[in-house]
């Protein structure tokens, strides 16, 4: 098992607010709404019928495990698209996707400091209502902190969520 994959089933497991081995809607939209990432409705069931491969709304492990796979790919080909499109213009404004992620790292970053601490994320976590083990709290540093100075910052934060 590769640490991509720890790292996914716990994340599955935060969303999996009842630990019914299964995410809904509900629970995804609980968890956006609580770093500060307001996601309309639709959308949001929109992302969990594409997910979920039985149609019933709800999204298991093995799912979330390839609807992410997707998402990664995506995003590996839409940043080598934008990579090339950066040399010819640059945006004067920050888009909503940006402006979300910067109040999410605010949720996470207590002390305005520009580092979410090891103290900091389980705080923020705890205040979300999805304490961590001190094992999934030292898994999830491992994967965010790529420079391993012990602290996430926002461009750390980005590549986690992105």
């Amino acid at each position: 098992m590769s640490n991509d994959d720890i790292y996914l089933r716990t994340a599955f497991d935060l969303l999996d607010r009842n630990r019914d081995g299964r995410v809904t809607a509900n629970e995804l939209q609980f968890m956006l709404k609580n770093l500060g990432i307001n996601v309309r409705d639709e959308i949001i069931n929109d992302l969990i019928r594409e997910a979920s491969h039985s149609g019933n709304g709800l999204i298991n492990e093995a799912e979330f495990l390839q609807w992410v796979g997707r998402i990664q790919a995506l995003r590996d080909e839409q940043h080598q698209q934008q990579q090339q499109e950066e040399n010819a213009s640059k945006p004067d404004e920050l888009d909503d996707v940006t402006q979300d992620l910067i109040a999410a790292f605010r949720v996470f970053d207590r002390d305005g400091n520009g580092f979410i601490t090891r103290d900091e994320l389980q705080t923020a976590m705890e205040m979300i209502g999805e304490p961590l083990t001190e094992t999934q709290l030292t898994q999830l540093l491992a994967i965010a902190d790529l420079d391993q100075d012990g602290r996430i910052d926002y461009e750390e934060f980005t590549k986690l969520l992105l």
